[in-house]
C-alpha cells in the first residue's frame, strides 16, 4: 500500500518538501514553517490504475503531467496511443535515484508512449525565503518518433483575497475550460485580469475568490519571452509570495487553474487552489497538433529547468474580494 512506502523529505532553512515515489513522485507537501502551501488531499491516498480519472484519486499536491494533460488518442508509427487523464506519471511508482538533505532525483517511464522522465530537485535557503530548482530530462526509449507535451501541476492552496501576479505584458488569456462555461468556450480569448462572465458578473481573475463560489477556470497565457516567463501567487495572510520561473525556449506557456469550489463536479470535497503550470503547449490535449507540438526522435533527450521561489513579503490586511454585478 502507498502509505507503507518510504517518503523522501528534503529541507533547507524553514522549508520542507515531502515526496512520495510510490504515488507518481508526487510532491505531497511543501511547508514553510507551520504553513502548508499545497492543496490537501480530497480523498485518502491509495493505489491508482492506468485508466482512472484524476478526480477519482486524491487530486492534491504537485504532480507532473506527461505526455498530455487531457486524455486523448494520438497517432504514432506503432499505431494509436491512448493517453489517460492528466497523463501517465501520477499513476505509477517512481524510482528514487538519489536523495540527500536538500536534494533528490527521481525517474519514471510512461506507459502510453516510450518516454522516460527524470526530475532533479535542489532546495536552498535565500535571504528572503527559499528556492526550489528543478531540472527535467526527457528521453525517447522507443524505436520511433513520439509526440509529447508536459505541464507541471502544482496545486497551491489559497485564501480569499490572495493575488495572482503576472507580468504587465500579459493582457489576455486563452480559455481552455470554465465551469458552466461562464468565461466562454474553449479557445476563446479573454482580457486579463478583469473580465465579464456570461452571467454578467465582472471577475477580477487575479484575486482568489471564496471557496463556495463554484469557480473552476483553466486558462493559458503566452507564449512568453525571457522577460515575462514567470507567474506569482501572493499568499497575503501568510506574508509570502510564491513565484514560478520557466525557460521560454522550451516551455513558453503558463497554465492557470483557478479553482474555488468548482471542481470536482462529483459530490464531495472540492479543490480551493491556484495552479501555476509552466508547460510546453497552450492546449491540454496532445492530440491537438499546432505550432507548439513537440516530437522526440528515438534515443533523443531534451532537458529544461523550472524554478520556484518562496519569499517573505510585506502585506496589508485585505478583505476578500467579491464578484461584482
Amino acid at each position: 500500500m502507498a502509505e507503507q512506502q518510504e517518503n523522501v523529505v528534503i529541507r533547507a532553512g524553514d522549508c520542507r518538501l515531502t515526496l512520495m515515489p510510490a504515488l507518481g513522485g508526487k510532491i505531497a507537501s511543501l511547508r514553510v514553517g507551520s504553513h502548508e502551501l499545497l492543496q490537501a488531499p480530497l480523498k485518502p491516498y491509495g493505489p491508482r490504475t492506468k485508466t482512472m480519472a484524476f478526480s477519482d484519486a486524491d487530486a492534491s499536491g504537485w504532480d507532473e503531467c506527461l505526455p498530455s494533460v487531457a486524455a486523448c488518442t494520438v497517432d504514432t508509427a506503432a499505431g494509436p496511443a491512448e493517453v489517460p487523464d492528466h497523463g501517465d506519471l501520477w499513476r505509477i511508482p517512481w524510482q528514487a535515484l538519489h536523495s540527500s538533505g536538500d536534494s533528490a532525483t527521481m525517474r519514471a517511464n510512461c506507459f502510453s508512449l516510450p518516454l522516460q522522465l527524470t526530475r532533479s530537485l535542489i532546495l536552498s535557503e535565500t535571504k528572503s525565503g527559499s528556492r526550489l530548482e528543478l531540472l527535467y530530462s526527457l528521453t525517447n526509449l522507443g524505436a520511433y518518433p513520439v509526440p509529447w507535451s508536459w505541464a507541471a501541476h502544482p496545486l497551491f492552496a489559497v485564501d480569499p483575497g490572495d493575488r495572482i501576479v503576472l507580468p504587465e505584458s500579459q493582457l489576455e488569456a486563452r480559455v481552455e475550460g470554465s465551469a458552466g462555461a461562464t468565461l466562454g468556450l474553449s479557445g476563446d480569448r479573454i482580457p486579463w485580469p478583469k473580465v465579464r462572465r456570461t452571467d454578467g458578473a465582472i471577475s477580477d481573475l487575479s484575486t482568489a475568490q471564496n471557496p463556495n463560489s463554484g469557480i473552476g477556470d483553466k486558462l493559458f497565457v503566452g507564449p512568453c519571452g525571457e522577460a515575462d516567463s514567470w507567474g506569482a501567487l501572493d499568499r497575503l495572510h501568510l506574508g509570502l509570495r510564491i513565484t514560478v520561473r520557466f525557460d521560454p525556449s522550451l516551455t513558453p506557456y503558463l497554465g492557470l487553474w483557478l479553482c474555488y469550489g468548482g471542481w470536482p463536479e462529483s459530490p464531495g470535497p472540492k479543490q480551493v487552489c491556484v495552479a501555476l503550470e509552466p508547460t510546453t503547449a497552450n492546449e491540454d490535449s496532445l492530440a491537438t497538433a499546432a505550432l507548439w507540438s513537440k516530437w522526440l526522435d528515438p534515443g533523443e533527450t531534451v532537458t529544461w529547468p523550472m524554478e520556484l521561489n518562496i519569499d517573505r513579503i510585506e502585506t496589508e490586511s485585505q478583505e476578500p474580494a467579491e464578484e461584482q454585478k
